[in-house]
């Protein structure tokens, strides 16, 4: 089968089956939590919520591109991942976000720009989990929201290039992710996407089939970073993802 034609395959039923799929899986995860909200208490109806969107999340990125596009996770922290953390990772695609499903865990709130909130349906679904919008809030509020997410052993997801990389070369991080670290004292857990730089590339919806992996590496705890700056610490962490995408790439 040449290559055009996975393309057209891929694209001609991920879509048409991801707006069904929504239209069918949404209103169930819903009344699975509405079901159980009055009983179990606030903190406990998040928690499902946030489950419920990791199962969607696993559905959008492990069965309906199948088998075109394969997702796989490889952890490398060494042992357990310390929870909560702060999960850095790189940012490539548009279906970044969706990728989070693949972590193995579900306790985790999503920092983002402005816009997926806009976005039918998804955008509810993320105000609804918690997500925060770093760039919709002053940075006092920010750190006070984060830092509580935190408190409550909830882990914080960031993609701190802020935008999609142009090319498999990283960009620049921001700090707020870094001063946060500072300010909490939380395992970084910083995290490798390779693979969906074209799943789809930038500028289009266009998939083109392939195997995406995400490489979670060593977390950098509060005894190794103590003594950095903000802007030390996020030069650290990109550093590490950036050699370890080399390396995962055969680049280096």
């Amino acid at each position: 089968m040449t290559n055009f034609l996975k393309r057209l395959i891929l694209n001609l039923s991920f879509y048409p089956l991801l707006v069904l799929y929504s239209l069918s899986a949404v209103p169930v995860l819903a009344i699975f939590i509405a079901v159980q909200a009055p009983f179990v208490g606030h903190r406990r109806a998040m928690q499902l919520f946030r489950m419920a969107i990791r199962w969607y999340g696993r559905g959008v990125i492990y069965v309906l591109p199948y088998p075109w596009v394969r997702v796989c996770f490889e952890n490398h922290s060494g042992g357990e991942i310390p929870l909560p953390c702060l999960v850095i990772c790189n940012h490539r695609s548009s279906s970044d976000p969706f990728l989070m499903g693949a972590l193995p865990f579900y306790n985790g709130v999503q920092i983002v720009n402005k816009w997926p909130f806009k976005l039918p349906l998804w955008g509810p679904m993320a105000r609804w989990a918690g997500y925060l919008s770093i760039n919709e809030m002053p940075p006092e509020e920010f750190f006070k929201r984060a830092a509580a997410l935190l408190s409550d052993g909830i882990s914080l997801l960031a993609f701190p290039e802020g935008t999609r990389a142009r090319s498999v070369e990283m960009g620049p991080f921001h700090g707020s992710m870094f001063r946060l670290a500072l300010e909490t004292r939380a395992p970084i857990l910083p995290l490798c996407i390779s693979g969906n730089e074209t799943i789809p590339p930038r500028g289009t919806l266009m998939m083109r089939p392939g195997r995406i992996v995400l490489r979670s590496l060593p977390p950098v705890t509060w005894d190794e970073y103590k003594n950095l700056t903000a802007f030390q610490l996020k030069n650290k962490v990109r550093d590490l993802i950036s050699r370890e995408l080399a390396v995962m790439e055969g680049r280096i």
